[in-house]
């Protein structure tokens, strides 16, 4: 976007605030807000951290850059010099060693963007690596959900997309940065991948074990967090199974700094509110395929888990200019309630979006066109703000959802509990004594994308990284030192190769793209 178009949005921006009286109560509030840190290792001084659901690098990027382009959808072509990616080779498109069961990998086109949703739990992902030879997709992490068991359905684990459905992405690589060697910091789904992300570990789970009815865990096992359940003093988790999370998290540190931050997730708004005050979490959307989705999903709001950042009621914030600040809503916010914040001029620090279910990629009740529908115009809207050049946009996963993905992740984190199965029963290698079970990782490959001014353009970082990496970014960008307690930030990767902050560096241009289509827009790159 040229700085013309830039500055009609502010002048549009400001004009609006004004006449609705909102500019003169948020420069008032702003005066009386804490002071904040703003002294950063880089020229980044915010970030935001689209976090998405259950995609497998080689579900949206196999087959990078080249894509099908048949007729009919969008079409996507490759720029000149575009680097290439450790991606699906021919023989494993057409020799592939899941082939027991006669399945190579197979492109999935627009018309089929809804799927089932594939068993991505944390002993079954190991089963499927089979001690690396990565030949059990099928077997073990084919769906399981009702009317998905059949082999046609199981099959569809090595199905994948390309250019002409996660366009979006695809362009997005072409004009910043990916990363095609990032990975889950350890198997297993949603819930231990949230708080990897914010914290680099799943260990201090309470209760200490939770199991299914068959013995299999469904929460967690000695304290470590394999699976997903809502948390314990959330009004909005219903009926289930619940727990907390001790220890603490990267929200503790920003608030000890006085550094500003959010998690904005869709749906977190009450729709209701019970007589007794209790917050009812009842908006939702109908995705692509017609279906109603529940815009809120509690598994998926990480810094609920813990007392010390959590809002169980999802109570609002006192105020626009009190967003990343610590008041009765303590961090925890919705959606709305984000770009509140930045029209107002007062972004956070670094903000965590979560997008509402529908638009979160998850298969089941997302995919990936609803998907790219949230992200274009989260990224567009971004890009509009003065605060645009210095910030940094990450998108990640949570976890691949059981996905193929022929890249089997380095060990760095090995355990031998009982339900560890990347070799024998009980086996993830040997984890030193002393330490906890239960946290074999790094898991399966996941995309990660750099969207900034500083990102290098059209650029492959093949460096290992996982979801620490972006809490190990936060920290050394704002001198914070490492969070201890077995935290996976010691052993991350950093992200930095993604950017180039050097004063001669090449400065990425803004990208403006369709979010239907996930095409460039006529006027999108300036």
């Amino acid at each position: 976007m040229n700085r013309l178009v830039s500055l009609l949005i502010s002048i549009a921006v400001v004009s609006s605030l004004v006449s609705s009286g909102t500019l003169a109560s948020v420069k008032a509030a702003t005066a009386a807000a804490p002071a904040t840190s703003t002294n950063t290792k880089t020229p980044i001084t915010h970030i935001v951290v689209l976090f998405q659901e259950n995609v497998a690098f080689d579900h949206y990027f196999g087959t990078y850059p080249n894509a099908t382009n048949p007729p009919g959808e969008p079409k996507f072509m490759a720029a000149p010099n575009t680097p290439s990616v450790n991606g699906l080779t021919a023989a494993l498109l057409s020799n592939n060693p899941n082939g027991n069961y006669s399945i190579n990998p197979v492109r999935l086109d627009r018309s089929q963007a809804v799927t089932c949703d594939m068993n991505h739990e944390y002993t079954a992902e190991q089963q499927a690596y089979h001690g690396g030879l990565l030949d059990k997709f099928v077997e073990f992490t084919g769906p399981t959900d009702k009317g998905c068991t059949d082999m046609a359905h199981k099959k569809l684990v090595m199905s994948y997309f390309d250019g002409n459905t996660a366009t979006a992405l695809w362009n997005y690589a072409q004009h910043f940065a990916m990363s095609d060697n990032s990975f889950g910091t350890t198997f297993g789904p949603s819930t231990p991948a949230s708080f990897n992300l914010i914290s680099g570990t799943t260990v201090g789970g309470l209760p200490r074990n939770q199991f299914n009815d068959d013995g299999t865990p469904t929460g967690i096992v000695n304290g470590t967090v394999v699976g997903d359940a809502n948390p314990k003093v959330d009004d909005c988790s219903g009926k289930g199974l619940r727990m907390q999370m001790t220890g603490k998290n990267i929200g503790d540190v920003l608030n000890a700094k006085g550094i500003t931050w959010g998690w904005f997730q869709g749906g977190f708004k009450p729709s209701n509110t019970t007589a007794d005050g209790k917050a009812v979490c009842g908006s939702s959307h109908k995705n692509i395929n017609g279906t109603t989705v529940v815009d809120y999903i509690p598994h998926h709001a990480a810094f609920m888990y813990y007392n010390s950042t959590s809002n169980p009621h999802h109570l609002p914030p006192t105020s626009v200019a009190m967003i990343g600040h610590t008041d009765k809503a303590n961090h925890q916010y919705d959606l709305t309630d984000f770009w509140a914040a930045a029209q107002g001029g007062n972004m956070p620090a670094i903000s965590y979006l979560k997008a509402p279910a529908y638009q979160n990629g998850h298969p089941g009740y997302s995919n990936p066109i609803d998907e790219q529908n949230y992200l274009v115009n989260t990224v567009n809207r971004l890009q509009s703000l003065p605060e645009w050049n210095s910030t940094a946009v990450i998108i990640a996963y949570d976890d691949s959802d059981g996905w193929y993905d022929h890249a089997m992740p380095p060990i760095v984190s090995q355990s031998n509990g009982m339900y560890d199965r990347i070799g024998p029963v009980g086996l993830c290698g040997h984890a030193p004594t002393g330490t906890a079970q239960h946290l074999c990782g790094y898991g399966p490959r996941v995309p990660m994308l750099a969207i900034s001014p500083f990102a290098k353009t059209n650029f492959v970082d093949h460096s290992i990284t996982d979801q620490s990496s972006i809490l190990r970014f936060i920290e050394d960008n704002w001198g914070l030192g490492r969070m201890g307690d077995q935290s996976f930030d010691v052993k991350a990767g950093p992200i930095n190769n993604m950017f180039d902050f050097s004063s001669s560096g090449h400065r990425a241009g803004n990208l403006l793209l369709d979010p239907t289509t996930g095409m460039q827009n006529a006027t999108g790159l300036k």
